[in-house]
């Protein structure tokens, strides 16, 4: 096989990077990774000039495909509105706007400036400042991610899990199925996006896998605390075989002597199951009101984040860690598995 390369190509913080409609060759920036896979996929760049545009004229039009971001500060003023009993109609008197506004808004289909969510939430007499002080952050965020360049190429989840982990102050997992996503390596990667069946047209195996690659590369460049519990039937997964996963076990070590990284494995021998029969991924928010649960299916991911359902996952994660071996003894449990291949 050829010498292994990931292609990450440069990001641009343009929304028009979303679509290409010229013929303009794209750029491609190639950086070197392992030696079973070759990666030729190029995100494309968008054509559309934005350095002379004319002032628009009017209300922004309805948000087509609102982000996570946009959807979660839509998401608690709902909360903020029915916690204090206001029907639509009520709370839009109350603030002098068209009751279908309000339903936008909490629909994230229209934005909302850092005045109207105080009076947003003044109108709902909610005393939570610090809530309303990490909802103002949010909606004074008006950077595009390095994902926005992979939008329409890979699955939207995707996009709102790179998302989700760029945003969040801290991660936990519990992984059953495969390796966490922020160890996997190239040729692991490429060989869990190449079980799906039908097979996945090469430029979607190679996009999805450059896509894995960046999430792992930006996580390593903005480094948080990422604790992941392996369950044991991950460690012996054979994804593409067994040299693979012992090239997969060998870089797991390594990831387990980051300063931000714990690795935890959960062998099969403990005394009961934690209780999640999914991958999980725990993401920490400014404040726990604004913690979120990341659920993964086989066709997608499940975003949750009611108080009722963090609560319970926290307490999965609690019975989980004490279940776990320590690190040491993880990494025991890793080098044991990686001899046995």
């Amino acid at each position: 096989m050829a010498a292994l390369r990931c292609l990450l190509a440069g990001v641009t913080d343009d929304p028009s990077d979303r679509g290409n409609t010229d013929d303009s060759p794209s750029t491609s920036h190639v950086i070197p990774s392992s030696d079973n896979f070759t990666l030729k996929w190029t995100p494309r760049q968008g054509a559309r000039q934005t350095w002379a545009t004319s002032p628009r004229k009017g209300p922004m039009p309805p948000r087509l495909s609102p982000t996570l971001r946009q959807r979660r500060i839509g998401t608690e003023l709902r909360k903020m509105r029915e916690a204090a009993g206001l029907s639509t109609a009520t709370l839009s008197r109350d603030l002098g706007i068209d009751r279908t506004q309000v339903s936008q808004i909490e629909a994230a289909r229209v934005g909302v400036s850092p005045e109207r969510l105080r009076s947003f939430a003044a109108a709902c007499k909610c005393m939570n400042e610090p809530l309303i002080d990490a909802l103002e952050s949010m909606v004074q965020d008006r950077s595009k991610g390095w994902w926005e360049q992979y939008r329409g190429t890979v699955p939207e989840g995707f996009i709102e899990n790179a998302e989700l982990e760029k945003t969040s102050r801290e991660l936990m997992l519990w992984v059953l199925t495969h390796m966490p996503g922020p160890c996997q390596t190239l040729n692991y990667a490429s060989a869990v996006f190449g079980r799906v069946f039908p097979p996945l047209p090469r430029h979607e195996l190679e996009a999805r896998t450059a896509f894995r690659m960046q999430r792992k590369a930006d996580l390593r460049r903005n480094p948080k605390p990422v604790t992941a519990y392996i369950y044991e039937s991950a460690l012996w997964t054979r994804f593409g075989g067994p040299q693979i996963l012992k090239e997969q076990l060998g870089s797991l070590l390594e990831d387990s002597e980051l300063p931000w990284m714990t690795i935890r494995v959960v062998p099969f021998d403990i005394e009961t199951f934690p209780g999640a029969v999914e991958n999980l991924t725990y993401a920490f928010g400014a404040i726990p009101e604004l913690d979120t649960v990341e659920q993964e299916s086989s066709r997608d991911s499940v975003h949750l984040d009611a108080i009722s359902e963090l609560t319970s996952y926290r307490s999965i994660f609690e019975r989980t860690e004490s279940l776990a071996l320590s690190e040491n003894d993880s990494r025991d449990f890793i080098r044991k598995i990686a001899r046995e291949l």
